[in-house]
């Protein structure tokens, strides 16, 4: 499913209240307010970056104890399916507070290495279809609500912006730490 972007998704960088502190790198990770097109851009991103590994290669850790590069795929799906579905209670005003997880057990349970690497891009790519989906149908307004999740008050744009920069931190990894060439930049004027 490919879900057409127009131009106009921008929203400003959130404000340092908006966001937890441990997420400001993933904010940073962000190169300008082009929020629709970065989330419209890093699926094909992503695959092009993983397309010269076999599945063998993609179970590659950098060190003991890290995750293979098909447990960072996996990561990534499950990741955005968290971050879209905050993004959905915020923006619909629910005030509930929303827990955090564990993100080690989480991998940890999926096997993801069992899965072929382009299954694992695929299902990244069909829940950032879905948060797309999402993103283009918030009114302006709400894209300021705000929300509570892992005990830290998160704006609605915040949570956009940490969509996009969390791909965009993994992906900085698995090329320094991966050694997975070529880097893949978050713009999305590539």
């Amino acid at each position: 499913m490919t879900v057409s972007v127009p131009a106009l998704l921008v929203l400003p960088r959130p404000a340092a209240d908006e966001h937890p502190p441990y997420f400001a790198a993933y904010v940073d990770a962000v190169p300008d307010e082009r929020i629709g097109a970065q989330l419209q851009a890093q699926g094909d991103q992503l695959a092009r970056l993983l397309a010269p590994l076999d599945d063998e290669a993609a179970r590659h850790r950098y060190a003991p104890g890290k995750w293979s590069v098909k447990e960072v795929v996996g990561h990534l799906a499950d990741v955005e399916r968290v971050f879209a579905y905050r993004l959905l209670r915020i923006v619909r005003g629910d005030v509930t507070p929303m827990p955090g997880f564990d993100e080690d057990a989480w991998v940890a349970a999926a096997d993801f290495d069992a899965r072929p690497s382009s299954a694992l891009v695929d299902e990244f790519r069909a829940a950032r279809a879905s948060t797309l989906a999402l993103a283009m149908s918030v009114p302006a307004a709400h894209w300021a609500r705000r929300g509570t999740a892992s005990t830290h008050v998160v704006s609605a744009r915040a949570m956009a912006w940490l969509l996009v920069g969390h791909v965009a931190h993994h992906v900085r990894l698995l090329h320094e730490r991966y050694g997975i060439a070529p880097a893949i930049a978050v713009d999305a004027r590539d």
